[in-house]
């Protein structure tokens, strides 16, 4: 499968199902965490409602919805500009190493570029997921010297 053959658009209300869906199974997945399913669901809902919030990217191959992103931003005021986080990457598993991420980040890539507020992407990946690392550095990001730190009192 080539990227050609990927179609990626942003996701509506109609995507909220499947996207939960596709959070929960990588939340198990990859950090062995079983989240609330309600919660998801309106965390999703609220996000596609709000792009303020967040934008939801699908992946379609052949009109099947295979894969997701959601993009939330950070201003830095050292860039006057925004970093666009890439988050909640899934994709369904008969699809992976078949170039549907490559699809969606070159797609985010570009809309990113076009915009003068974005400085540039940002992502954080679950320090076990070598597979999802070893992708993403190949598609030239990189490893920064920053350490990710988090006081986490929802959702526990």
């Amino acid at each position: 499968m080539s990227n050609a053959n990927v179609l990626i658009r942003n996701a509506t209300l109609d995507d909220v199902e499947l996207i939960t869906a596709f959070n929960l199974a990588m939340a198990r997945e990859t950090e062995g965490k079983a989240l609330e399913p309600a919660t998801v669901k309106a965390g999703t809902a609220a996000g596609i409602a709000d792009p303020s919030r967040s934008l939801y990217f699908i992946a379609e191959v052949g009109g099947d919805r295979v894969g997701q992103t959601m993009v939330t931003v950070e201003w830095s005021d050292w860039r006057n500009g925004f970093f666009w986080w890439i988050q909640s990457v899934y994709i369904d598993p008969p699809f992976r190493r078949r170039g549907v991420f490559r699809a969606l980040y070159h797609h985010i890539r570009a809309e990113a570029q076009r915009r003068k507020d974005v400085c540039g992407l940002r992502l954080y990946a679950h320090k076990g997921n070598k597979r999802a690392i070893q992708t993403y550095l190949s598609l030239g990001m990189n490893r920064t010297s920053y350490v990710l730190l988090e006081e986490e009192w929802c959702g526990q």
